[in-house]
């Protein structure tokens, strides 16, 4: 996967430009990066097949295949359930909800802190259900209404 230059030193650049011209010259001032192109990436880049990433996801493999086609878009936990499924990293998992025009994780959010949390231990889409369980929050896999 091609290395992409941080927001905020692209950010920079922008507020120090004389004219949007001046920015957009820049080689890699903006990115283009599809969520399907971003998808065949992490799959590319990690050896897996889409069957692998229906199994780690718990999603349903139609659900799976129609988002790496292109022909729909996630919603916010199917992208969290999906990039588990794909063994994403926490900046992976951010970048594909932002790719699929989701919030993204947010650490002052108490469910959304125990998924980054989970990420970054390398917990699986099982086990970050089951910490969500354990501390009373909704599950990403939810069978149900939580009860309290």
């Amino acid at each position: 996967m091609k290395t992409e230059r941080l927001t905020e030193d692209l950010l920079k650049r922008l507020l120090a430009s004389s004219s949007m011209e001046d920015y957009f010259d820049e080689e890699d001032s903006t990115v283009e990066t599809t969520l399907v192109d971003f998808l065949s990436d992490l799959l590319r880049e990690k050896g897996m097949k889409r069957a692998d990433v229906v199994r780690g996801s718990s999603l349903n493999a139609t659900v799976v295949y129609d988002i790496f086609s292109g022909k729909s878009r996630p919603g916010r936990d199917h992208a969290i359930m999906l990039a588990l499924g794909l063994g994403c990293d926490l900046a992976q998992t951010q970048r594909l909800m932002r790719l699929a025009g989701v919030s993204v994780l947010w650490c002052k959010n108490r469910r959304d802190a125990i998924i980054i949390w989970g990420i970054e231990k390398g917990f699986d889409r099982a086990r970050i259900d089951d910490e969500l369980w354990r501390l009373g929050e909704k599950t990403l896999f939810a069978t149900g209404p939580l009860k309290k």
